[in-house]
This record gives structure tokens, sequence and C-alpha cells, in this order.
């Protein structure tokens, strides 16, 4: 009878393990980054005192940089066909102010339900923007450092890797070739230095046509500063097509947030260009006509190792408003699992 038992909890364990459906993805990278007058934050501890604080000083030029990146995806299915899923990720980074491997940490749950076209994320999600189609556009360098959206200055939901995230919704509908979606979470932002509670919603449609996508996105956040209201919102429209070895993305924006000096449009366009032989060429460029807009401009290349392996590095200058440019650059390989 206690054999009996035994192997009947055995049984019973095995087929609950069967169908669990657990997935594993992500990728590594690493390789030697470059930036121009990089600076980093450490920590001065007063002996005397034995107080703390931080201070901004230069550091190495170039670093060691890398990524470790694993996803962890749960899944399960109702008789009816309604999906359910569930995932957490575990990154480790190096710092880039001081070149020092960072510890692997997981990140906030993400809980999904998904129907047909439908799908509704919760938890730790990304917002309308940050699942807005060619909104970040092809990305040099092994660190992706370059993006056509760099004039862009509001902070919408975005899906956060190395932390908690926001507790928020995002819902997204798709038929034929359009696609909807929206997103809302209680947001945190400064107003004269002082951080305000506020809410922040946003809602996009896309459309496909052919080889051209084309998107529109528009979200606001909304605060009670000295009994009066502060809002803040983006407007984006992207385009994108393919045509046989050539792609491309256009850009254009209008943000209006606290600080005048970064309000105004954004614009940008990224290319690729696949040359044979493996081998992938990026161009990227984003600016602003705000006073503090950052511009960015650079090149990429990609060297197809075959298995999921590749080298990347891309070379470019950040500029922010009327400081002096700071060039960038890194190399290294990458490879998914």
């Amino acid at each position: 009878m206690k054999k009996l038992l035994i192997a009947s909890t055995a049984l019973v364990a095995t087929a609950s393990v069967a169908a669990a459906d657990v997935r594993f993805s992500g990728y590594g990278r690493f390789g030697i980054g470059y930036e121009e007058d990089r600076t980093g934050t450490v920590t001065n501890i007063d002996t005397a005192t034995g107080t703390t604080g931080t201070a901004t000083v230069d550091t190495d030029n170039t670093i060691l940089v890398s990524r470790f990146r694993l996803n962890i995806d749960g899944t399960a299915e109702t008789d009816g066909g309604v999906e359910f899923q569930a995932r957490v990720r575990l990154q480790a980074d190096d710092n880039s102010g001081n070149g020092e491997q960072e510890r692997a940490g997981l990140n906030g749950a993400r809980f999904s339900v998904i129907y047909g076209g439908l799908r509704v994320d919760a938890g730790n999600v990304a917002g309308s923007f940050d699942n807005l189609a060619n909104y970040f556009g092809n990305e040099p360098g092994l660190e992706e450092f370059l993006g056509q959206y760099s004039g862009v200055n509001y902070e919408f939901l975005e899906y956060t890797s190395t932390g908690s995230g926001a507790n928020a919704v995002f819902f997204q509908y798709a038929v034929g070739d359009f696609a909807f979606g929206a997103s809302y979470d209680q947001a945190t932002f400064a107003v004269d230095g002082v951080p305000q509670d506020g809410d922040r919603w946003d809602v996009s449609a896309t459309y496909t046509f052919n080889n051209i996508t084309a998107a529109l996105a528009y979200g606001e956040t909304k605060a009670s500063v000295n009994s009066a209201s502060e809002k803040q919102s983006l407007t984006v429209l992207t385009l994108g097509a393919e045509f046989g070895d050539f792609s491309g993305t256009l850009f254009v924006a209008d943000d209006d947030v606290v600080n005048d000096a970064e309000n105004g449009t954004a614009y940008g366009l990224s290319l690729a260009y696949n040359l044979g032989a493996a081998t992938t060429l990026q161009f990227a460029y984003g600016d602003g006509s705000a006073d503090e807009d950052e511009r960015n401009i650079g090149v990429g290349v990609i060297y197809d190792l075959g298995g999921g392996a590749s080298l990347r590095g891309g070379v470019g200058e950040i500029k922010t408003g009327d400081a002096d440019g700071r060039i960038r650059a890194d190399f290294g390989a990458q490879f998914n699992f």
C-alpha cells in the first residue's frame, strides 16, 4: 500500500510538470565600449561623521561592456483557447559609469491574457509607445546606443528589465491589417524639482499595407500641482518600409513637458541595408527643435556568424543642445538562445 501511494504521488507530480509550459529565451553580449569624457558616480564616506554621499567623477573612456538576459515565460491555455502567460526577466549589465560588472536580478512580473487578436497585459508592462511599430527603428551598436527617437523627452510607460516596473495595464487588439493599443498607470514626475503623482495614459493605432507600416500614438500625464492641473503630452508618427535588402523608418513627434527648453518637435530616421555575405549596414539620425534636445547620428554594422551569433559594432556622436558633442563607439559579439 505504501509503495502504491508513493507511485501515485510520483505520477501526479510528473503529470503536473508535463502539463506546464515553461520556456527560456534570451541573449548574451560582450565587447568593448568607448565614450568620450565618460563620467561615473562614486560613493564618498566621511570617516569623521560616518555619513555617505555621491560625487560625479571622470572614469576610463574605454570599458568592457556586457549583458546577460534570460526570459522566463510560463504559459497555460484553457479548453476554450484562452491563453494565460507570465514573464519575469533575469538580467545582468555592466555599470556604464565605472565599467564594473553588476549582479543579475529579477524584474517585476508581467501577466497576460490572450484570445484571438485581443491581448491584455498587467503588472510590469510596456505601454503604447514602447510597443509602437518602428518607434525604435534601427539602433546601431552592440549596445544599441543611437536612436531616431533621441529628441523625445516625455517619459512614457516602458517595460523595465531590471526594476519592478509600473503596476500598469496595457490593451491591444489586432484585426486584419489594423492594430489598436492603450495603456494606463499612475506615474510620478517632477514639477519644479518636486515629485508629483499623476495619471498617465496613451493610445495607438497601426496599419500595415503591403510592405509599409504606419503607426500613430498619443499619450498624456496629468498631475495636480498647487491645486492646478499640470499636463504633459506626446504625439508620435512612424513609417516603416522594406524593399528587398533595404529597410527604413521615419519618425516625427511632438512633446510638451514641464521643461520649456525640451518642448518641441522631435524627428529622425533609420536605415538598414543587407550587403550580402551576412553583412548588414545600419544608420540612425535623431534630433529635435528644442534648445535642450539630444541629437544622435551614427552608423553600425552586423556580421552574422550563424547559429544565432553575430559580431556587432557602431560609432556615432551624441550632442545635447549647444553642448559639445561626444563620440561613442562599441564592438563585440552577441549570441541568442
